[in-house]
C-alpha cells in the first residue's frame, strides 16, 4: 500500500512530488530545503539552513508516525563541502546511536540556491 504523507508543518512541495510517501513499513521523505513553513521564506546562513532542513524533516516524519530514531538512510547535499563540519555538527544533535547510513555530496547548485538539502528513508513504528 502506498500512502502520501503531508503536513502543514513543513514546506509545500515546489513541484510535482509529495513531501513523503509511505510504502509498507518505509517512509521516503523528499529532499527538504531550508524554507520556513510559517512564512515560506528561506532562512539565511548554513547553521540556520541546516537547522531548518532538519526541523522540516522532523515534522514530516512525525506526521508519518515515526522520527529520527527510525531513519535508516540520510542523503545530504551541500553546495560547498567547506560547510561539511558545520552541517555534521548540527546533524549530530538530532540523532542517536545507532546512526543511520548516510551519504554527503557536494553539488553545483540546489533549488532556490540554498546551501543544504537533505532527504531520508525511515521505518514506521
Amino acid at each position: 500500500m502506498i500512502k502520501e504523507i503531508h503536513t502543514k508543518n513543513a514546506p509545500e512541495a515546489i513541484g510535482p512530488y509529495s513531501q513523503a510517501i509511505q510504502a509498507g513499513d518505509l517512509v521516503y521523505v523528499s529532499g527538504q530545503i531550508p524554507i520556513n513553513p510559517a512564512n515560506g521564506e528561506i532562512v539565511e546562513g548554513i547553521e540556520n539552513q541546516t537547522e531548518q532542513v532538519l526541523k522540516n524533516l522532523q515534522a514530516i516524519l512525525k506526521e508519518a508516525g515515526t522520527d529520527f530514531n527510525q531513519v535508516v538512510k540520510f542523503t545530504i547535499f551541500v553546495a560547498n563541502m567547506d560547510h561539511f563540519s558545520t552541517v555534521n555538527e548540527i546533524y549530530g544533535k538530532y540523532l542517536e546511536k545507532p546512526y543511520p547510513a548516510r551519504a554527503t555530496v557536494e553539488v553545483s547548485r540546489l533549488p532556490k540556491d540554498v546551501l543544504v538539502e537533505m532527504d531520508v528513508v525511515a521505518y514506521t513504528k
